[in-house]
């Protein structure tokens, strides 16, 4: 699974190269995102623009993720496709996770 992170002040940033999240790469995207963010910022942004399709096991998979941080640490996410935020508001992970439109709307909110 591709991804790449990055730290931006307080900021832990992962972003997904990859077109889908689904059962196939579940297991891959979850050790990837702990390899990223295993220390770090207390806020980590999770960058899915390039994310076309997502199934139940990558919904689970990005929850485990979000689990994975612990306590006090906090998963948002970024740039969903409409495919992908349909389901994201289809299952009410829109009520646990904060969604935003874009990156940059992501790091405007941390801004200030």
């Amino acid at each position: 699974m591709d991804m790449t992170g990055r730290i931006e002040g307080r900021l832990q940033i992962v972003t997904v190269n990859e077109p889908r999240i689904d059962a196939a790469v579940a297991i891959q995207f979850k050790d990837e995102m702990r390899t990223h963010t295993m220390d770090g910022p207390s806020r980590v942004i999770l960058d899915v623009s390039q994310v076309e399709f997502i199934d139940s096991s990558g919904l689970g998979a990005i929850v485990a993720a979000m689990k994975q941080l612990g306590p006090g640490r906090k998963l948002d996410l970024a740039g969903l496709t409409p495919a992908v935020d349909n389901v994201f508001r289809l299952t009410r992970m829109d009520s646990v996770f904060t969604l935003y439109p874009s990156l940059d709307a992501a790091l405007m909110s941390a801004a200030g």
